[in-house]
């Protein structure tokens, strides 16, 4: 029987992504990971009924934004410089209007000083979904550009995020720019993080080609930067936003540009069944959306509760079902390994503890993976290895006791590539 049949017939699987799970032993916790200090008795229960192994998601030395990586991690290894980036995949999540040879790009808001010196490359984090608003419009309405065959779209997802989309009534854009941030890289399409260092400054967009397309994208994205910081400066929410103590988002820094549609197989036929996912950011609402999976709402990012109560009846009706959860990344982006070791024991117990109480399906597999390591010594993505656990009563058993990345080394699994999970989880438990 092929994969595709196991699955039609015999599984049901939920397999859920802990955005930045995995770390590097931290100081404040006793050279503890923020993993293996949490008390995750849900999660480690799981554990020593399944069988643990480690996943290099995207590839060995690649440190992927989470993008790229969940691709990966669903099954899908985008080669020889296929990848549309991120850009493009944040705007069919947050339903913007793109068609081949548009120009979209990942932004933050970020706060700057008078010499384009980073203070912030997420303006605190703290930014309502009013502020946000009210900056994208302002920009919407004063940006003008040098060509008039040129427009733009500003828009705001969640906190300091926000999506840009580039048009031109004559030519189609090219992707081949660099990032204005000078937190990515941008290899074969893929965002690539570099290490995060004291003194960082928004970069100038060059062209990567020496044609009318490149030229005219590294140009656009040019002017876009200028004129942002010219009319952030002074704007009334960073007025107020100052006056309240907070960091002003007087700029936007721009990465990961695209400009097709992706084309790929459809994850059913991929895998012979319907998926179902629950998730959150523009991101992963555009994954979901590219791969033809059927999207529910599960409340707020930290309503744990709600998407395990949603995800146990969802298994009702599909095979398989991805969650993405994303707490544990901004908790390493920060450096807060306390803070992620508390938001781990949250997640298992108000998610994996009325999860696994909830489920009404016979024999249910649950795979618990990370999308990239997010270590909070580094305050940034690396290409560290995740953990990785396939458990139910079909796994196969390894000695593992926890869910940590000290077991995840010892386990039966070995070391795989994300483009293997799912695969590597449906024999663990057909075989």
């Amino acid at each position: 029987m092929t994969v595709n049949d196991y699955i039609a017939m015999n599984i049901k699987l939920i397999y859920v992504l802990l955005d930045g799970i995995g770390d590097l032993p931290h100081p404040s916790l006793n050279n503890s990971t923020p993993l293996s200090a949490a008390y995750t008795p849900n999660m480690d229960a799981l554990a020593k009924n399944g069988c643990m192994g480690q996943v290099i998601s995207v590839g060995t030395g690649i440190a992927p934004q989470s993008d790229i990586a969940v691709f990966n991690m669903l099954g899908y290894n985008f080669k020889n410089g296929s990848y549309v980036g991120r850009g493009v995949i944040e705007s069919i999540g947050s339903n913007i209007h793109f068609r081949d040879g548009d120009l979209a790009l990942r932004g933050n808001f970020a706060t700057v000083d008078g010499n384009l010196q980073l203070v912030d490359r997420r303006a605190g984090r703290t930014i309502s979904n009013e502020e946000a608003q009210m900056v994208c419009k302002t920009l919407s309405e004063k940006i003008s550009f040098t060509d008039s065959d040129a427009s733009v779209v500003v828009e705001p997802t969640v906190g300091h995020r926000v999506t840009v989309r580039f048009r031109h009534n004559r030519i189609k854009l090219s992707e081949k720019i660099t990032n204005t941030d000078p937190a990515y890289d941008r290899v074969d399409g893929m965002g690539i993080a570099k290490p995060v260092v004291s003194s960082m400054h928004i970069e100038k967009s060059k062209a990567q080609e020496n044609t009318e397309e490149s030229e005219t994208a590294a140009r656009l994205v040019n002017e876009f930067t200028e004129q942002a910081i010219k009319w952030l400066e002074g704007h009334p929410i960073n007025t107020a936003r100052i006056n309240a103590g907070k960091k002003p988002m007087n700029a936007i820094l721009l990465r990961d540009s695209g400009n097709r549609y992706p084309i790929v197989t459809p994850i059913a036929e991929k895998y012979g069944t319907e998926v179902a996912c629950l998730v959150d950011m523009p991101v992963e609402v555009g994954i979901s959306k590219v791969l033809g999976m059927y999207a529910f709402d599960a409340g707020d990012i930290d309503d744990y509760e709600k998407k395990a109560t949603t995800a146990a009846k969802l298994m009702e009706k599909f095979n398989i079902l991805y969650v993405h959860i994303k707490g544990p990344d901004e908790f390493g982006h920060d450096g807060d390994a306390s803070g992620k070791k508390n938001n781990i024991e949250e997640i298992d117990k108000r998610f994996f503890g009325n999860l696994t109480n909830r489920l009404k399906v016979n024999d249910p597999t649950i795979v618990i993976s990370g999308d990239h390591s997010t270590p909070c010594i580094q305050k940034a993505h690396s290409d560290d290895p995740v953990p990785l656990l396939v458990s139910g009563n079909k796994a196969l058993k390894d000695s593992s006791a926890r869910f940590t990345e000290y077991y995840a080394s010892k386990g039966r699994l070995g070391l795989i590539m994300g483009e293997d999970v799912l695969t590597t989880a449906i024999n663990a438990v057909t075989k």
